[in-house]
């Protein structure tokens, strides 16, 4: 059944009645109570304040559990979001950015008054009684308006890192040499480590502050930013019991953005050990469907069951609400909601597709570019290419691999990676090469040319060498410029305007050690134009890499999640576009059978291990696995269509000539799920 949670803020004085009979009407199971949150937020509460919001939490927590409803707590401040004008003076080291820049109103993690501070407030409202307490969003070194990048710079932050390093550099210092390009300098790890050990700590804090009486939930943000500061998601789940991972973005964006979502879904669930709780937050701010629609919020609840998720964190209403009546599209929209959302409950899963690897530490390994921002290493990015092409993926490295951009740093193996299939953007390409890789690329980068340079012969075409058709690589970042290996596959060539020769463009190879390589000299192939072609393309790259997937076309942005879901494998499409779709999935040919890839890890390594993941010869038949579909999987699929706020309804699949039509036009934000058993 579907679990809604829902953070709301109370308010002193009000009567918690009116929000029981809301949650009792729609079915709400868990408040999850806010207090002195945005709006309100006049400080990190002490003494009469504090007192104030423990009575008006008690008073709506013994109100609302008196009607049945589960019910848990999120102080909106551990460090703090941002100044916006707050100032104030409670003893805590404020926090300072690499730049100087002081904070009025966020709190040093390095501060032991803050920590004391923390764990009391934490352990006095435990009291009360709640299932979970969640660490908010701020509990991190990044983005605390208005510091420049965010803080960790503070006197007390670099006293403990001197105390580890045997050295005193001063800030400026310090900031200059961890950002600094080429090789990392050691400090980088130093400070990032000073960093973790100064948030586990504070962790424990809490942890003992809440143990016996209330679970510890955590929420966090990106992967790579929280590379940047250190994280160590392992040690953190062993203090941490729920998670809301961040998959959404705040207001309206194009369809396609669920790409996104099931990404973040994807690569985060694959950081959690069994047994952890996930509650993933479908955020609206600054809220209301004036801020994101209806039908958004709907294809985002879809999208965080279909990954797993245990209950869904409802970020719906203003903060300045006060009675839910005020509001009641958002009881009527939940509602509407809750059939799709029943029929897609996915208490575990097992996804296939295209590994997406990433590394928690990727960013200690990153050469800088005298920025912090520059040592962020997302992994979202060949994630986002692919699925937004109809290819399904999953988290890790996997029979197939794509691995874009300064992740290639991290790779602790690429040997190992080298002997599997990989899919390379030109960044991921050079940096194999200067880490000593190239012969087994089928292509030596020459150079990587920025957008900015200026050259009589600047990159601008792509040429498919199979017809002659024309793509543009005109506003790319940066190109590799590649030159192919004679006993490589050249798929296209950039052209300059002219339509002078400037490089190969796309280039397969099978190298000495039997791996597959299929290098792109587009840096960011996620911001390449897309079209027909292009779709065409990728689809063909990961057939020639190996991949033995269902892939799907039929309009933009299809985006597939492949996935053994108990007993059977389920193939969901969420139609990305503002078009209505005809979705056509293409299955491997008769003597395949549809690739079963190994589950990702439960610590994320991203290693390659013989038990995981069979050495790739770059034959076909080497990774075609024997899974319960095989040529089968024609014979009885069915499928259920899911418009936005309306009834699932099941719909006609045709067969024919190893391709499964789906029988029904598919709508902005719909979905269409086919199963085979």
């Amino acid at each position: 059944m579907t679990r809604y949670h829902l953070r709301y803020q109370v308010f002193p004085g009000q009567d918690p009645a009116e929000l029981a009979a809301f949650c009792l009407e729609r079915g709400v199971e868990e408040v999850v109570l806010m207090f002195g949150a945005e709006e309100l937020h006049a400080g990190h509460t002490v003494g009469v304040g504090e007192d104030l919001w423990f009575e008006t939490v008690r008073d709506a927590r013994d109100v609302l559990h008196g009607e049945g409803i589960s019910v848990s707590l999120n102080p909106w401040v551990t460090v703090g979001h941002g100044d916006r004008g707050r100032e104030e003076d409670l003893g805590f080291a404020p926090l300072v950015s690499p730049t100087g820049e002081v904070s009025t109103a966020a709190a040093s993690l390095a501060c032991p008054v803050f920590q004391q501070w923390l764990a009391g407030h934490y352990g006095r409202f435990a009291e009360i009684g709640f299932r979970v307490m969640w660490l908010e969003d701020d509990f991190r070194f990044h983005n605390h308006a208005p510091l420049t990048w965010g803080g960790g710079f503070e006197p007390e932050m670099l006293e403990r890192f001197a105390l580890l390093a045997g050295e005193k550099p001063s800030r400026e210092e310090l900031v200059a040499a961890v950002t600094a390009p080429g090789e990392p300098h050691p400090w980088r790890a130093l400070l990032q480590q000073t960093w973790r050990e100064a948030q586990l700590e504070v962790v424990s804090l809490v942890r003992q502050a809440v143990a016996g009486r209330a679970k510890l939930g955590l929420m966090s943000s990106g992967l790579g930013i929280a590379s940047v500061e250190g994280r160590r998601w392992d040690l953190l789940f062993d203090q941490v019991e729920v998670h809301r991972p961040h998959f959404a973005f705040y207001g309206d964006t194009p369809g396609q953005n669920l790409a996104y979502s099931f990404g973040m879904l994807e690569l985060q669930r694959a950081l959690r050990p069994a047994g952890v709780e996930v509650a993933p937050e479908v955020e609206n701010w600054t809220h209301t469907e004036w801020r994101k629609s209806d039908t958004q919020t709907w294809s985002e609840m879809v999208t965080a069951h279909l990954s797993g998720a245990s209950s869904l964190l409802l970020d719906v209403f203003p903060f300045v609400t006060g009675s839910p009546g005020r509001y009641p599209r958002i009881g009527r929209m939940l509602t509407a909601s809750r059939p799709a959302l029943d029929a897609t409950v996915t208490p575990s899963l097992v996804t296939h597709g295209v590994g997406i690897p990433w590394w928690q530490d990727a960013a200690a390994s990153v050469q800088g570019d005298g920025t912090l921002d520059g040592l962020d290493t997302s992994p979202l990015r060949a994630a986002e290419f692919l699925l937004s092409y109809g290819v399904p993926i999953q988290a890790g490295v996997a029979p197939v691999t794509a691995l874009f951009g300064e992740v290639a740093w991290a790779v602790p193996d690429p040997l190992e990676l080298l002997r599997g299939s990989v899919l390379l953007d030109g960044t991921a390409a050079s940096i194999l090469a200067l880490r000593g890789f190239g012969s087994l690329l089928g292509v030596e980068v020459v150079e990587v040319v920025g957008r900015s340079e200026v050259s009589r012969q600047p990159y601008s075409l792509e040429r498919v060498c199979d017809g002659g058709a024309l793509l543009s690589v005109n506003v790319q970042p940066a190109v590799a410029r590649l030159v192919a290996d004679p006993a490589a596959e050249v798929w296209t060539e950039i052209l300059t305007p002219r339509g002078e020769h400037w490089g190969a463009g796309r280039v397969g190879f099978v190298n000495a050690l039997g791996g597959r390589v299929f290098t792109m000299a587009a840096t960011a192939p996620e911001k390449l134009g897309r079209c027909d072609d292009g779709q065409r393309l990728a689809q063909e790259a990961v057939r020639f890499l190996g991949g033995v997937l269902p892939m799907v076309t039929g309009g933009p942005h299809l985006i597939p999640q492949y996935a053994r879901v108990g007993d059977r494998w389920r193939l969901a499409i969420a139609n990305g576009s503002a078009d209505p779709a005809h979705i056509t999935i293409t299955l491997p040919t008769p003597s395949e059978t549809l690739l079963g890839t190994p589950a990702p890890s439960e610590t994320f390594s991203g290693a390659l291990t013989p038990s995981e993941s069979p050495t790739l010869s770059g034959s076909l038949t080497s990774l075609r696995s024997v899974t319960p579909m095989g040529a089968d999987v024609p014979l009885g699929p069915s499928a259920m269509l899911l418009v936005p706020l309306k009834v699932p309804q099941p719909v006609g699949v045709r067969c024919e000539g190893g391709r499964l039509t789906v029988e029904a036009e598919v709508p902005h934000r719909g979905f269409v799920l086919v199963d085979w058993t």
